[in-house]
């Protein structure tokens, strides 16, 4: 274990927790703990989102499965980068004005309150998937917390997951949105910064592409981003599976919340491009990073293709700048896992304790509750981490299709169908969930990427229902337009 690298990341965590302190005071109600109170700037909002979308996985994963499998992932990252600027574009303006409009704070709450649900089950469910897939996509960080610390200080692996939900827990539990948003923004600076910085230090050390060329052919691994020796159809199904991850954005609660608080719609072009350029330049170098890591550890296995970011760092730079580019992998980690912790914890404190077990609960008390949520959350999360069943990559990815499945048609519709019905929104969440599930647990995911056919089934059932039965509730329809109106006015 180098001191440097101890030293750096002591005084990293340190201030993670010193910010969560700093903001400890500013959340005497749930609105401000949950969403900021609609306060945040462009630049907060957009890196915050941003840090939050890609997680571990961008340092980890995407540069693992570029490392062992090839090109052929660089799918993904177009994807994620066309999804990206979808949801910035067609997503973030009217859900801005429309969760303020209906008085939501969460995203189950806007389901039930814009389609004004009686039963209360569109809050259910929402809130059901949403803690059943946050707590298997938080659980992907503390694994890949747990294989950074081992990584770096042979720590053993299980105390290292404890040591990490530690950290995050006391800054989230502390500064509620506010520190997590503003901890997200440095640590999206600081990701940046290593995202560059390593591939770039690992090219010139390599000699230039020649070398991986030369490399991936003695692998017999290879380089064109079409997929080679397959018919013309098999060839577009495995790029369009991989190309899909961007219609995950649609539904991730944790990246919508960011467009709920920010200040305001005219926030919002400056965020969208500070964001674009943070998502291309990002997806860029981590696919980098996993080419330029093929000529240094050509004999790596797939077991240790995700740990290819930290080892470039170990070897190539000094141990106080490698603690620094090492904390920016942390920083992945943590800046994903407190923003799933939050929205988790705002699903069960808005949308089951207050609404159903203290409906006339104080604004302190729902915060205290949130904290203790956010503390069962990581009991659970940590729990899933501690005996790991798949790499950090297909942890992510099931979760995310999850998301994309049960949440991205009902948000779509919620926001550009007038005819759209409680009914109808619960059918497609409900459909769209049990889809991708069946299409994953039978396995044809090795085909198509589960979050396609759920998309579709569930954005289709909604169309059918909604053609049998519109909406005809007045007051449901003049809410809707008054969301047209007012956006069109704020831009």
């Amino acid at each position: 274990m180098s001191k440097e690298t101890l030293i750096t990341f002591g005084l990293y965590l340190l201030a993670m927790i010193g910010v969560g302190a700093l903001f400890c005071r500013k959340n005497e109600s749930i609105g401000e703990y949950l969403l900021g109170g609609r306060k945040i700037g462009s630049w907060v909002t957009a890196l915050s989102a941003q840090a939050s979308d890609m997680s571990g996985w961008l340092l980890m994963g995407l540069p693992g499965a570029i490392f062992f499998a090839g090109m052929g992932e660089v799918w993904v990252a177009i994807g994620l980068a066309l999804g990206t600027f979808a949801n910035w574009l067609v997503v973030a303006p009217r859900l801005r004005v429309y969760t303020e409009k209906v008085n939501a704070l969460t995203l189950s709450t806007f389901f039930a309150n814009r389609f004004k649900d009686p039963t209360g089950m569109l809050r259910i469910l929402s809130a059901v998937i949403i803690l059943l897939f946050f707590a298997i996509y938080a659980g992907s960080g503390l694994v890949a917390a747990g294989k950074l610390f081992n990584s770096i200080f042979q720590v053993d692996y299980k105390t290292a997951v404890l040591i990490g939900s530690g950290v995050i827990l006391v800054y989230t539990l502390l500064g509620g949105y506010l520190a997590v948003c503003w901890t997200d923004f440095f640590q999206g600076l600081l990701m940046f910064v290593a995202l560059i910085a390593v591939p770039t230090l690992a090219w010139f050390g390599i000699g230039g592409w020649d070398q991986i060329q030369s490399c991936c052919d003695a692998r017999e691994m290879s380089l064109n981003i079409i997929p080679q020796g397959e018919s013309a159809a098999v060839a577009v199904m495995m790029i369009l599976s991989s190309a899909v991850w961007g219609l995950g954005y649609f539904g991730q609660p944790h990246i919508l919340s960011r467009f709920m608080s920010i200040s305001s719609v005219k926030a919002l072009p400056r965020a969208t491009t500070i964001a674009m350029i943070w998502v291309v330049i990002s997806l860029f170098a981590a696919v980098m990073i996993g080419l330029v890591a093929i000529p240094y550890y050509a004999g790596l296995d797939k077991s240790a293709s995700e740990t290819v970011f930290i080892k470039l760092i170990q070897d190539l730079f000094n141990p106080y700048v490698g603690g620094v580019l090492l904390s920016a992998l942390l920083a992945a980690i943590m800046s994903t896992i407190d923003s799933q912790l939050l929205v988790s914890s705002s699903a069960l404190t808005e949308d089951f304790y207050r609404r159903v077990l203290r409906k006339n609960a104080s604004e302190k008390e729902l915060v205290w509750i949130s904290r203790g949520f956010v503390l069962l959350i990581t009991v659970i999360a940590m729990v899933l981490a501690l005996n790991p069943s798949d790499t950090i990559f297909g942890i992510v990815k099931f979760a995310w299709g999850g998301f994309g499945a049960a949440f991205g048609p009902v948000v779509i519709m919620a926001l550009y169908s007038r005819k759209t019905t409680w009914q109808s929104a619960l059918l497609g969440m409900f459909v769209g969930t049990v889809v991708m599930l069946v299409w994953y647990f039978l396995g044809l995911n090795k085909y198509m990427y589960e979050i396609l056919p759920g998309f579709i089934a569930g954005l289709v059932a909604m169309m059918i229902y909604n053609s049998i039965k519109p909406q005809k509730n007045d007051e449901i329809l003049q809410d809707y337009d008054a969301m047209l109106a007012e956006v069109k006015c704020k831009k």
